[in-house]
């Protein structure tokens, strides 16, 4: 190992305990600079480590919590076998395996909602949804590389948002109303994607549109020959 690659493991590991000091803070006083700076005081780290590692303050320290909440849930699927489930229970679990990692910082995920809900967050709220949604397609299997890789992120982003929000508003221990509400959306984008499937069946089908006027076209002609 090189002196920068042990440098980026320092780096990394420093960000982590920044963000696990900054979660019980962020439930109470939100996503802040204010919440960073205690965060790294709270670490024993010299003064203006926030700025050296979350230059883009409280929405890159979020951002890096999705992060961090993508790559548990990976590993939590890993332990799951897949290949005895269906695509829809894949999907479903990769689903709650992402929703579980908030544990007990669910205030602190309300307070990051609201954050990603100002204008000056910027795209990160859609762009962490979108690697929530590739990081769960991608752990239970999925190899598309053509349109409908983009199709299957953008709805499960959709999905996951929802869900998101009927978890954090369930405050039964084991949100038994948030997983009916997951499994209901699950089934719609099931049916769409049953929609789509035979939309293309069907599509594969027609008749090719150029063939069929080239072919009235070279008819016609031999027509007006005889």
């Amino acid at each position: 190992m090189t002196d920068t690659d042990t440098d980026t493991d320092i780096s990394y590991q420093t960000r982590q305990r920044i963000l696990a000091a900054a979660l019980p803070i962020a439930g109470f006083e939100g996503w802040t600079s204010k919440t960073l700076r205690a965060a790294v005081a709270e670490c024993k780290l010299p003064k203006g480590s926030d700025a050296l590692y979350f230059p883009g303050g409280a929405i890159e320290l979020i951002s890096f919590w999705g992060e961090e909440s993508n790559r548990k849930a990976e590993i939590a699927l890993t332990k799951i076998d897949l290949s005895a489930l269906k695509i829809r229970k894949r999907v479903t679990a990769g689903v709650i395996a992402r929703l579980e990692t908030i544990g007990d910082n669910e205030e602190a995920a309300r307070r990051a909602l609201a954050k990603f809900s100002v204008p000056s967050s910027g795209a990160a709220g859609p762009k962490s949804l979108w690697a929530a949604a590739d990081t769960i397609w991608r752990a239970i299997g999925d190899t598309s590389t053509d349109a409908n890789f983009y199709s299957k992120r953008t709805v499960l982003s959709a999905v996951i948002s929802s869900s998101l929000m009927a978890w954090l508003n369930d405050n039964s221990d084991d949100k038994a109303e948030a997983r009916v509400f997951l499994d209901r959306r699950i089934e719609n984008v099931m049916q769409f994607e049953k929609f789509k499937f035979k939309a293309r069946t069907a599509r594969e089908k027609w008749p090719d549109p150029i063939k069929a006027m080239a072919g009235l076209r070279y008819g016609a002609r031999r027509r007006r020959r005889r």
